[in-house]
């Protein structure tokens, strides 16, 4: 379900911005691992048109799993590894809890 948080796409958009430097061609001016990406490089990885991968990352960071970052005239997406934290914390709560449940 394209619609959903846990897309596909958006798992391997998570999973490269894990090491941008790894995964995205260096950008001039800005350190990747500091400020993050721009939507253009995640474009251009995905090889769909920009406002595509803005709208993946825009609803990566209203869920608070990527921080934006306004610099100059661009957008820089990088992960927010605390709070992806906090989220698999609370899914790992979540089974373990329907695992103690009776059948």
């Amino acid at each position: 379900m394209p619609g959903s948080p846990v897309h596909g796409t958006r798992l391997d958009i998570l999973s490269w911005l894990k090491d941008p430097a790894a995964h995205f061609p260096r950008q001039r001016r800005v350190d990747p691992v500091e400020h993050g990406v721009h939507v253009g490089l995640v474009a251009a990885k995905l090889g769909v048109p920009r406002r595509v991968a803005r709208t993946h990352l825009d609803l990566l960071a209203r869920l608070g799993l990527l921080r934006a970052t306004r610099i100059r005239r661009r957008t820089y997406y990088r992960r927010d590894e605390v709070r992806i934290a906090e989220v698999a914390r609370m899914f790992e709560k979540g089974w373990q809890a329907r695992a103690h449940l009776p059948e």
